[in-house]
């Protein structure tokens, strides 16, 4: 069998990402020191960013590789760019925090990239082989990342939840795929799933695969009621990780979805019918963003409000998916948009979570950020910026994803009802953000305020609320960008 090298060529970026994580791994074995583990690390992310810019030079059409199993087309780019930039300001966060409550392990490095690396399988993938390779690669190297700060109790019982959890949701995925190879007779590829869907609608195993297969996907993206392992997870997991787990398997499992549903489930009798997928998913749309919602009011642990909100802002991303079911014009784009708008927002936030805490004192209350303002204020206007966009509030990134999403989805209206009620959650937001705002500039402090020093996080919140403010107040060139890489089927 001869091997194409365009083929090979067309990995280069997960290759990249994978291999510098097998040498980081080796190098930290035969190292004693850390950085060079870190340093490399970091190369490797940007010179996988620079394969993508290339590849994104030359990519016009989708290019399926690898006997169907895989596809270089603009959509995965895009998310290749934002998954690896994602990795990347992990990494730059991840290693001063680590070093300051002593717990610094250098194949913490290798698994933010074997994460990574799964990430952009999903977003790839054009078979469930593939898909399903890309979704427990990520996932195991999550569970990991998850209970890395080894003398915290809360992170290996958050590890433990997400590991069962997620095993029960890795069952639905390849129940569903067996279901639909023995319907389909004997396909897996989403084109050969996709030519056979009419006619395999009208069995019922194939309607239960379908949705074993959502199940999966679901759990990805911590829709209700298949968020039980987010509110543990995300709090016993080291700060940097939480932020890496919120940004990165979202934009991942929703690109995957994106792709899932288009390629292959978009039969109007599969996606509008009684039994249809969009309106599963418009149902639990509803339900997610409100549950999550209703339950950050009461929390008074940052990381558990934040990991609510994750879970609310799921939501807000189905209803992208449910216009996209729709064959709304626009809704795909305006979908990548948010995604990239919520991945930076999100690493901004964790990275001051992680900056403002001293070794056993990481100040998770949110009465503990009284004060925060006057010691940094710095610190403590890039943490309002980056809680506005959360909330939706121009001119930020945030409110220009929300935005474009909430009007591709009022091009239907069967989704007004969904918009106004995304909208509504969303005002329901800016009350729980709002309190870490009036904490930190409207309380005296509870205990002097003592970050400690650190250029990557200070390079990381630079970083952040420059593309947060740029993408809201200049939002034209990225929807152009994320115009361009719409997939064919939908």
């Amino acid at each position: 069998m001869t091997v194409d090298p365009a083929q090979i060529a067309a990995l280069i970026p997960l290759l990249v990402i994978a291999g510098v994580g097998c040498l980081a791994l080796l190098l930290d074995t035969f190292n004693k020191g850390r950085a060079p583990a870190l340093w490399l690390a970091q190369l490797g992310c940007l010179a996988a960013l620079a394969a993508v810019a290339n590849q994104w030079m030359g990519a016009t059409s989708s290019q399926p590789i690898w006997a169907g199993m895989w596809v270089v087309d603009r959509m995965a780019l895009f998310l290749d760019a934002v998954l690896i930039a994602t990795a990347l300001l992990t990494l730059l966060v991840a290693a001063p925090f680590m070093r300051e409550h002593d717990f610094e392990h250098g194949e913490h490095h290798a698994l933010v990239l074997f994460a990574t690396a799964g990430m952009m399988t999903v977003v790839h993938a054009t078979h469930l082989l593939s898909l399903l390779i890309g979704i427990e690669t990520m996932s195991l190297a999550a569970y990991l990342l998850v209970a890395s700060w080894r003398r915290q109790p809360a992170g290996a019982e958050g590890a433990l939840k997400y590991l069962l959890l997620g095993a029960f949701a890795a069952g639905f995925l390849v129940y569903g795929t067996a279901l639909i190879y023995g319907t389909t007779g004997g396909e897996m590829s989403y084109a050969g799933i996709a030519a056979r869907a009419g006619r395999a609608a009208g069995n019922p195993l194939f309607i239960v695969g379908v949705y074993f297969l959502l199940t999966g996907m679901l759990f990805k993206i911590a829709a209700v009621p298949f968020h039980m392992w987010v509110p543990d997870a995300y709090e016993g997991a080291p700060t940097p990780v939480t932020g890496f787990m919120a940004a990165g398997i979202k934009v991942a499992a929703v690109g995957g979805l994106v792709r899932l549903l288009g390629a292959v489930f978009a039969n109007p009798g599969l996606a509008l019918g009684h039994a249809g997928w969009v309106r599963l998913l418009g149902g639990v749309a509803f339900v997610t963003m409100t549950w999550g919602n209703l339950a950050a009011l009461r929390q008074e642990n940052v990381k558990r409000m934040l990991a609510y909100s994750s879970i609310a802002h799921a939501g807000y991303l189905m209803i992208g998916l449910v216009a996209l079911g729709q064959k709304v014009d626009g809704a795909q784009p305006a979908l990548l948009v948010y995604l990239a708008a919520y991945a930076f927002t999100t690493l901004g936030v964790f990275a001051v979570v992680a900056w403002v805490g001293r070794r056993d004192d990481e100040r998770v209350r949110v009465r503990e950020w009284a004060g925060l303002a006057r010691s940094r204020p710095a610190v403590a206007l890039a943490m309002t910026v980056l809680l506005l966009s959360l909330a939706g509030v121009p001119p930020t990134g945030g409110f220009f994803g929300k935005f474009y999403v909430f009007r591709a989805a009022m091009q239907s209206p069967d989704l007004a009802w969904l918009v106004v009620a995304a909208v509504l959650n969303s005002l329901v937001s800016v009350y729980y953000y709002l309190r870490i705002v009036v904490a930190m500039y409207f309380s005296d402090p509870v205990r002097p305020w003592q970050p400690f020093p650190s250029v990557g996080i200070a390079v990381v919140l630079v970083v952040t609320v420059v593309v947060v403010l740029a993408l809201g107040l200049v939002p034209r060139p990225v929807v152009e960008l994320a115009a361009g890489g719409l997939i064919t089927r939908w």
